[in-house]
Order: C-alpha cells, then structure tokens, then sequence
C-alpha cells in the first residue's frame, strides 16, 4: 500500500491531477457500479471478505452505515482455516466451493447467535466446530463436511441480510468482497429475487482485489468533491 500510494502521490504532483483516497471496503462495493450500470443507491451491501464481514446500508456512493459486522473472524477467513485443516490448501474459498459440489450438506453445525436487535455475525464457532469433527474423525467426508459448512454460513449471512431488510426497507441486496464470487452464496441469495428482493453481484473478475474496483469509487469520490493532500497515510485497519 505504502508503494501504491507513493507513486499515487508521485504522479500527481507530476502531472498536477487531484489525489484522491479511496477506502478499499468502497472498493468492493463500487465493483458493482462497474456491472451493473443501473445501480445506484440506497441498498444493502453484503460485504465478505478475508478481513471483512459487513452488511452496510449504502445510503448514497460515499455514505455508508455499518449496520452489522463479524465479532471475530471474517467469513473469508474461516474459509481459508477450513480448507486448511481438510487439507484442501490456500486459497481456501475456491477449493472448498468446487468440493462442496461432491458432498452433501447432512453434517449438523453450530450457528451463533447474539442476544438483542444486534446484525452482527460469529464464524468462530463453526470454524472450530469443522477443525474438532476433522480431528474426532480425520476419515470423514470432506465433501459433506465442505457442503455442510458453506451451507451453514450461508444462511447466517442470509439470516442477517433479511433482518437488514426489515429494519430498512431497502429491498435491493448487493454482494461484494471476494467471497462473493462463491457459487453457492450466489445461488442461494438469486433465491431472494423469489421474495421481490432485487440481487445483484460482480463479475467474478471484479470480485476479488483489483484496480477497476479501486478506480470506480475513486470517480464517486472525485465528483463528490472529495481531493487528498499529500499527507494521505495508508491505514491498513481503515474503517468505512
């Protein structure tokens, strides 16, 4: 990051353009403007990520409420500690994704839920619930296993996002973060559509990390006036 935003800083008092910061989480978010050219604000974002699990109210392209969020581990993470301990390797989302396809979700998994109106999410739990049945029983099923994870997650995640839906209003669901390009995440939230819930998603190219997302919401930034100095510092913890 430091690299990046030296050279950003560089090659704007080079050629006198404006500095603009961009909040990489915005970034995920923007992903979609770039897809779908209809989108715009309010909806309600999805965010999952290796470092982040958010569902936000998107009020307007550089507006954002954090209404729930992980309490410990990103969804993404949990992914990664799965694949790691089934031996699957890293990346782990993509490698448990295309083995759950194998399996069956018949494997019964712990949910965590708080006390009180609260969004927020846990992954921990399972997490730790999938590595002790590894190694209770290193002969089980990997691919039920797999199935039986993502399927559990999945509906924590949708559990909340209706809850979001209730308390706004907002009927428009949007995903972003590189766990959004999981196949099965993507079906089972097309499903809202069911419910006059409009979905949208990436392409999975924009999914992951990279410079469109980036430059995206660097052009939301700038029309809304917004321009960075050259004391711009990389925060690695950046909240939206």
């Amino acid at each position: 990051m430091l690299v990046g935003l030296s050279y950003a800083k560089a090659l704007s008092l080079a050629i006198n353009k404006p500095l603009v910061g961009v909040n990489h989480i915005q970034g995920h978010i923007a992903a979609n403007y770039i897809t779908y050219k209809e989108l715009k604000p309010p909806f309600i974002c999805v965010m999952m990520s290796g470092g982040n699990t958010q569902i936000i109210n998107v009020k307007s392209y550089t507006e954002f409420e954090v209404l729930g969020k992980t309490r410990d581990d990103a969804i993404g993470e949990a992914f990664d500690k799965v694949a790691r301990v089934v031996g699957l390797g890293y990346p782990g989302g993509p490698k448990v994704d295309k083995l759950a396809k194998e399996g069956q979700a018949n494997i019964e998994l712990p949910k965590t839920h708080f006390e009180g109106d609260t969004l927020d999410f846990s992954f921990s739990g399972i997490k730790t619930a999938v590595i002790n049945l590894h190694h209770k029983n290193p002969e089980i099923n990997k691919a039920d296993l797999c199935a039986s994870f993502q399927k559990n997650v999945t509906e924590t995640l949708m559990e909340n996002v209706k809850k979001a839906i209730e308390r706004t209003g907002i009927k428009t669901v949007v995903l972003a973060g590189g766990v959004s390009a999981n196949s099965y995440i993507r079906k089972e939230f097309l499903e809202l559509e069911n419910e006059a819930i409009k979905v949208y998603m990436p392409d999975l190219k924009l999914c992951t990390d990279n410079a469109a997302m980036i430059g995206s919401a660097g052009y939301y930034n700038f029309i809304e006036g917004r321009r960075d100095d050259l004391n711009l510092n990389a925060v690695p913890n950046l909240k939206l």
